[in-house]
């Protein structure tokens, strides 16, 4: 049996994250982007194979948001604050789940995948099988998905040209024909995109009536 993959969720501060996506849709910023999260880890916690889901965040309104909207769905939460970017928010969620399990799987997976379908998540997870592994954002620069090997190390190189750092450290692509795994939304082309899958619920409610309506059954 492959092992169960426990992934890592980060968000920065709400208000400083997304800011090319700021005034792309009615409503408080910082609401868009917690939509944009709750509905991906909706989809993340029901994926097959996907055991645990820590979101590392440094805004407690994160923290509470989480806790509120997605009881015993599996999704746990810390606050964490004056960690050095983005990749030392995933290397230390990293730590704290592989403190729990060190011969099992981590993985990073980005906070900003509306559309996500778990069973999207779960093909990947399936392809990876059990290596190092990556996927792609649609343009195939990014990375919208990390996992490590078995007991392996995550080290996350996310950041501009992600994708190719992935690569060059070993990883191998997944997921190419993954729609929903792969749309991540910065911008409101992106949004766009997203809607066209079909958002999760949470996001679709800052659209409109009919668009909201079309929301995917999570």
């Amino acid at each position: 049996m492959d092992p169960a993959v426990d992934l890592v969720v980060p968000i920065k501060r709400l208000d400083r994250a997304k800011s090319r996506l700021r005034g792309a849709v009615p409503g408080p910023h910082a609401d868009v982007v917690l939509a944009l999260l709750l509905d991906t880890l909706t989809a993340a916690a029901s994926a097959a194979g996907v055991r645990r889901v820590l979101v590392v965040c440094e805004d407690p309104r994160a923290v509470k948001a989480v806790d509120e909207a997605l009881p015993g769905m599996g999704v746990e939460s810390v606050d964490e604050r004056g960690l050095s970017g983005l990749n030392a928010a995933l290397q230390h969620g990293a730590d704290l789940l592989r403190a729990g399990d060190p011969h099992g799987v981590v993985g990073a997976l980005q906070a900003d995948l509306p559309a996500l379908r778990p069973a999207e998540l779960a093909s990947a997870i399936a392809e990876a099988g059990g290596r190092r592994a990556f996927c792609a954002d649609r343009p195939g620069t990014g990375t919208t998905l990390l996992l490590s090997a078995p007991g392996g190390p995550l080290d996350p190189r996310f950041g501009p040209g992600s994708a190719a750092a992935h690569l060059a450290g070993g990883a191998t692509p997944v997921g190419d024909g993954l729609a929903t795994l792969r749309c991540d939304v910065d911008t409101a082309a992106d949004l766009a995109v997203a809607i066209g899958l079909g958002l999760g619920p949470h996001t679709a409610k800052f659209i409109d009536p009919f668009v909201a309506g079309r929301a995917t059954d999570r």
